[in-house]
This record gives C-alpha cells, structure tokens and sequence, in this order.
C-alpha cells in the first residue's frame, strides 16, 4: 500500500503558485514540490496528485492518494473525469492535467479521500508548507499549461 499526500496553493489566484506532495510506502518517505510563476490553486492541486504518481515504479499499485481538493477528489471518486473525457474536455478547465492525470490513474489500483485542510493532519499540513515555500521560491518554472480565461 503506498499513501500519497497532497496539496497546492496560490496567491493571487492567478498568480505564482505551488504544491506539496508526501509519498509514504512502508519506511520510505519522499517529498515533492514546485513552484510556478503563473498559476491556480486547483491546477496545483492536481499537479501534486500529477507528480505523486509519477514517482512510482512499476503498475498496479494500491494507492491512497489524501487530498483537500473537493475539485480533485470529486472530479475522480464521483467519476466526472470520465463523462468530461468522452466529451473531449469540452468546456472544461486545466484539460492537459487531466489528460496527463488519466494515464497514470489507470496505471493502478487508486482511490481518494478528501482531508479537511488546515485542520491538524500533519500530512496534509506539511503538504501545504511545502507548497507554499514552493511557491515563494526565486526558482518558479512556467506553468506552460496556465491559460487566463
């Protein structure tokens, strides 16, 4: 069983932006961030789900992935992501991130439950300290996917 912690921010919302994320498999702990210049908090969201699953080797992994996303966990747990894809997207937001997110969610075996943010869950929290020191970093890389409604 591998968790998967998970969080993003952005101030400004646009504006520069970060996410956080915790993969714990038996005694390994590994974190993950990134800073962006332009950016939204649901996008960050995503790409630290995105960049978790990317870190794992291998397929058909039990994966647990604790997010405070609404947007991320009800898109994937009450299957909206699948009627958006046979829709093409069509009028939906941050559609490169799904499409990079689907692949690597069918790679295993995943499920989401949604953390309260801000409420105690050291996870959850160190998920958002990294997300916002990310964020705040001199080293922000473009979000080639951001586009300005």
């Amino acid at each position: 069983m591998i968790t998967i912690y998970t969080d993003g921010a952005s101030s400004g919302n646009p504006g520069p932006g970060g996410y956080g994320t915790v993969l714990l498999y038996k005694n390994y702990k590994k974190e993950l961030s990134q800073g962006y210049k332009i950016t939204t908090n649901n996008r960050m969201e995503l790409m630290a789900v995105i960049k978790g699953l990317a870190a794992l080797k291998g397929t058909g992994h039990q994966v647990t992935v604790y997010s405070d996303s609404k947007y991320v966990v009800d898109s994937v747990e009450k299957s909206w992501i699948w009627n958006w894809q046979k829709k093409g997207f069509k009028g939906k937001k941050n559609v490169d991130l799904w499409q990079q997110f689907i692949p690597l969610y069918q790679k295993h075996h995943v499920r989401f439950i949604w953390v309260k943010g801000h409420a105690g869950n050291s996870l959850n929290e160190r998920c958002d300290e990294l997300a916002v020191i990310a964020s705040q970093s001199h080293h922000l890389e473009t979000d080639h996917g951001y586009t300005p409604s």
